[in-house]
């Protein structure tokens, strides 16, 4: 629910302004391919990761179409092009699995790998923000609580994986750590150059 202040500040000023939809796209599939991962004939007794994954994928989309209504023609094409790509991957990729692997093992390696490559990309897509930032010395379109998000949930997954020992788990979100830990590295850094024009700087920061 990191995102919700960035989008109610979207909807009031009625565009997307300079945020990337890259994180919000990249996190559809990415909680997807988890959820597939976490259904009984692919991993059993992951039920949490199926349940949370579910959850985000859902709310996932509702950021995106809202990001897709406020947005304009280039960036509603770029985004309907990832998400028919991301489709056509998921529908694959469930294919192939169900129809030509049998062995419960070897679903689980399969999926789990992929799951792996999609988290990182997750985590990481914020690089081009991250890129922007740098640039510009302004932290305005690298949102406090998305980046805090980051590094609190790659945390979490990391030391519940630890404690199940599930390497699909812990790989890429003990990388997801230290890309959330670099953003707020950046935060920290660039906060006091970053010309806020009219908006308030985030409460959020005002308090750490």
């Amino acid at each position: 629910m990191s995102p919700v202040p960035t989008f109610i500040k979207i909807c009031k000023a009625k565009s997307v302004q300079d945020f990337k939809p890259d994180p919000y796209v990249v996190t559809i599939l990415n909680c997807a391919m988890w959820s597939f991962y976490g259904m009984p004939f692919i991993s059993k007794s992951n039920t949490l990761v199926l349940t949370i994954n579910g959850f985000g994928f859902f709310i996932e989309i509702i950021y995106t179409s809202i990001f897709f209504v406020y947005s304009n023609g280039s960036k509603r094409k770029k985004i309907l092009l990832a998400l028919l790509a991301e489709v056509v991957f998921l529908v694959l990729v469930v294919f192939i699995v169900m129809y030509f692997v049998t062995n419960l093992k070897e679903r689980r390696f399969i999926v789990g790998v992929i799951c792996i490559i999609f988290n990182i990309l997750m985590y990481f897509s914020p690089l081009t923000v991250m890129r922007q930032v740098i640039r510009s010395k302004s932290v305005k379109y690298m949102p406090f609580l998305l980046s805090l998000a980051n590094f609190a949930n790659g945390l979490i997954w990391t030391t519940y994986a630890l404690l199940r020992w599930d390497p699909f788990v812990v790989i890429p979100n003990g990388l997801g750590a230290l890309s959330g830990l670099a953003q707020l590295i950046l935060y920290a850094v660039y906060y006091r150059t970053t010309k806020w024009d009219d908006d308030a700087p985030p409460s959020s920061v005002n308090n750490v």
